[in-house]
């Protein structure tokens, strides 16, 4: 498929989805998380070039957790030369992960991903943005839904990630990337030249994340192309069979 080709389908894509789940709209506030990593750096980019169609603002977070030494320093500094670049406000937000995880009992991931959320909440309130936006993907949804299936059988959980939810009062977290897959993601910005970050620590299979993607989903994939596919289905299903049963 050429470049043009592929560009125009990915951009249908997006814009078939945010149509469908109402994501972005005229006169909205849009905080992106932005971490330098190739999903992170997609979203920004889509964001930043939907905004001049659909009348929308958009600013950068990155949050930084104080767990990669000079690697996250790079990250946070990578970020800030993509909001210059693009003429983006961008925010560096420093949180206390290990301290948080040693006082709550809780593991560096748990504590990390509730610090990121508070954070971004507060940085979006402070900006006045109505919406914060991450980059979770279509292969984010695939893993999630495994991994909930280790941890919990609840029908909600099996849900795996929604489109959009409450973030903090007055604030939506939105997901506009979620059609796309990793591969998609990865030549989005080959498409379009962008550089990004890579996480050294998502290459660490003791955290179960880590251990999905790179274990668990190349197996069921050599049985099954389609997998990420077909747990993302399964994660939609749950979602409409669980607004369903909920009371009116």
């Amino acid at each position: 498929m050429r470049r043009q080709e592929f560009a125009a389908r990915i951009w249908s894509k997006l814009m078939a989805f945010d149509r469908a789940e109402s994501l972005l709209e005229r006169g909205d506030r849009v905080l992106a998380a932005v971490s330098g990593g190739p999903d992170s750096v997609c979203l920004a980019h889509f964001l930043r070039a939907v905004a001049r169609r659909k009348g929308f603002s958009v600013a950068l977070a990155h949050v930084h957790h104080g767990l990669r030494g000079a690697e996250a320093d790079r990250d946070a500094r990578f970020v800030q030369a993509l909001g210059r670049r693009w003429g983006l406000p961008v925010s560096v937000i420093a949180v206390p992960v290990r301290a948080a995880a040693r006082e709550r009992g809780q593991g560096t991931e748990e504590a990390a991903r509730k610090l990121r959320y508070q954070a971004l909440a507060q940085e979006a309130r402070r900006l006045r943005c109505n919406k914060v936006a991450t980059g979770h993907h279509l292969d984010d949804q695939a893993e999630t839904v495994l991994l909930h299936l280790l941890r919990s059988s609840r029908l909600e959980a099996l849900a795996g990630i929604a489109p959009e939810r409450p973030l903090s009062r007055g604030i939506r977290l939105i997901r506009p990337l979620l059609p796309l897959s990793r591969r998609e993601v990865l030549a989005y910005l080959e498409v379009h030249g962008l550089s990004h970050r890579s996480d050294s620590t998502n290459r660490d299979t003791k955290f179960t994340r880590n251990w999905i993607r790179r274990k668990v989903l190349p197996l069921l994939e050599s049985r099954n192309p389609s997998i990420r596919e077909r747990l993302a289905g399964f994660a939609a299903q749950a979602r409409a069979l669980d607004r369903s049963e909920a009371p009116q």
